[in-house]
């Protein structure tokens, strides 16, 4: 009897390892603005839902919004120049900024569809053109589909980890290694959108030299004890200073 159970754990187990393999394969797409291959499980409109449900709460844990519209209408005003001159307007998405009163905590991220967010630390401590290197840098993670695409690998991850506890103890096993694959994918996430975020900025008549200096202000706001590369999911400022300097040469004259 528990020879029979211990054989039908594993082939329950083996047959939702199947499954999530099956799941992957078929959810693989190209990215039509990026020509990137990625897992995802969601469509467009489906991650302007998600985006456009959780800006609320993103905007309180930051203390709301920031109070002078005159601030809020530049912020506006920048973004909305960057995705007009960018493939950002053929994209399905609904682009919206938001200026946080957070003034602590240097920041700016974006939701999935679409809802990009800076806060009034980061926002006080640029010019222009460097706002507009921080709003492109989130629209590319818009276009990117980086949110959606860590959503189907977490979902994939889960799906594995869950029919490896079935057959036997290795479920811890399996989620690290999902933890590590999610922490290498986000470097290569905040590369990519450096890259489209200074062809935005050319795009747009900016000066992408001034997306160095973002780089030299945020690594001035971590500080001598920020954390290495290999234990952060974002690169080195340094590294990514580099390639900036790549993508202004790459995409200069275009």
């Amino acid at each position: 009897m528990r020879r029979g159970s211990w054989k039908i754990r594993i082939f329950i187990g083996l047959a939702i390892v199947a499954f999530a393999f099956i799941q992957r394969c078929n959810n693989k797409e190209e990215n039509p603005y990026t020509g990137r291959v990625q897992n995802i499980n969601m469509t467009p409109d489906q991650e302007i839902a998600i985006g456009l449900q959780s800006a609320p709460e993103m905007a309180q844990q930051h203390g709301g919004l920031y109070p002078d519209e005159r601030m809020q209408a530049f912020v506006d005003a920048v973004g909305k120049r960057l995705v007009q001159s960018s493939i950002a307007r053929e994209t399905p998405y609904q682009y919206e900024f938001h200026l946080l009163a957070d003034d602590r905590t240097i920041n700016a991220f974006a939701l999935p569809g679409g809802q990009c967010f800076i806060t009034y630390a980061l926002f006080s401590q640029l010019n222009e053109a460097q706002l507009a290197g921080v709003l492109g840098h989130e629209i590319a993670h818009v276009i990117g589909r980086h949110s959606a695409e860590r959503i189907a690998e977490s979902s994939f991850w889960q799906t594995l980890t869950m029919g490896a506890s079935v057959g036997a103890d290795i479920g811890n096993v399996v989620g690290s290694i999902g933890q590590n694959t999610l922490l290498k994918n986000g470097r290569g996430d905040e590369l990519e959108s450096d890259e489209l975020g200074v062809l935005f900025m050319i795009q747009s008549g900016y000066d992408p030299n001034e997306m160095i200096r973002v780089m030299e202000i945020l690594k001035a706001a971590a500080g001598p004890n920020r954390v290495p590369e290999f234990q952060s999911t974002h690169p080195d400022p340094e590294n990514r200073i580099e390639k900036i300097k790549e993508a202004i040469e790459k995409y200069s004259g275009r």
